[in-house]
């Protein structure tokens, strides 16, 4: 099946881009803008926003039409599927499977200071009407916060014997969520720790295909909430036979 961006028309392909350029904000800034979005293969551009927001610097919003059409039935899923498990449905899932508590840790490594995403996951009163891992019976969560070294976070996963590790970078910056990520795994591996914790990766911009290339178990990125983390992490302590 054959698709195109839609806008006000089916296949009209109508698409809305913003960007900025390193350049002051004037008639010749709004054109150049223009001009760019119609080099990148649109047959037409409109610059329908722009704003100054920094001594040189400028942002606008553009309306454009591509001629571009994608084979639907080509795509291929990288991410994770799964059949997310309510809330009482995982804690009766671990009280019959696991028969003790699941021991989770999590924190936002490296000098990344944004807690939203972990917190949104771990903490008791959760993120848009759904419980956080705090507040699941059956479920020992510990939430360190934001800014943790890689080595402070495993060791004190293993004082207390952590069955899953999550670990959340929002900053992005020059790739330094995956340095991040990258450290923390090889650290485990070279500590002998690899298969001790189920280990989560998180992001806005970290999905289960980037986790698996970096070595994680899994990874979660938009739009996730505790039950998705947590029917993965009970589901695999049992594939893994980790239950007690």
């Amino acid at each position: 099946m054959n698709i195109k961006p839609y806008g006000d028309a089916l296949d009209d392909g109508a698409m809305q881009l913003s960007f900025t350029l390193p350049v002051p904000l004037d008639a010749k800034a709004r054109e150049a803008a223009r001009v760019y979005v119609m080099k990148l293969g649109f047959e037409k551009a409109e610059i329908v926003y722009s704003k100054s927001i920094a001594e040189n610097f400028s942002f606008f919003v553009c309306y454009g039409k591509s001629a571009v059409v994608l084979d639907y039935d080509t795509v291929v899923v990288e991410e994770l599927e799964q059949e997310v498990m309510s809330y009482d449905e995982i804690n009766e899932f671990i009280k019959r499977e696991i028969k003790r508590k699941v021991v989770i840790v999590g924190a936002c490594t490296g000098t990344d200071a944004h807690t939203v995403g972990i917190d949104a996951i771990m903490n008791m009163k959760g993120y848009n009407h759904h419980w956080g891992l705090e507040r699941y019976p059956m479920i020992e969560a510990y939430n360190l916060g934001a800014q943790v070294p890689n080595e402070e976070l495993i060791k004190f996963a293993e004082e207390v014997n952590a069955d899953a590790v999550l670990v959340s970078q929002i900053v992005t910056g020059q790739d330094s969520h995956i340095k991040t990520l990258t450290e923390f795994v090889e650290l485990l591996e070279a500590e002998g720790l690899r298969d001790k914790f189920i280990t989560v990766a998180g992001g806005p911009r970290i999905g289960n295909k980037l986790a698996l290339e970096i070595g994680y178990d899994v990874g979660f990125g938009r739009a996730v909430y505790s039950e998705d983390v947590a029917t993965y992490v009970v589901e695999k302590m049992v594939e893994r036979k980790l239950a007690s």
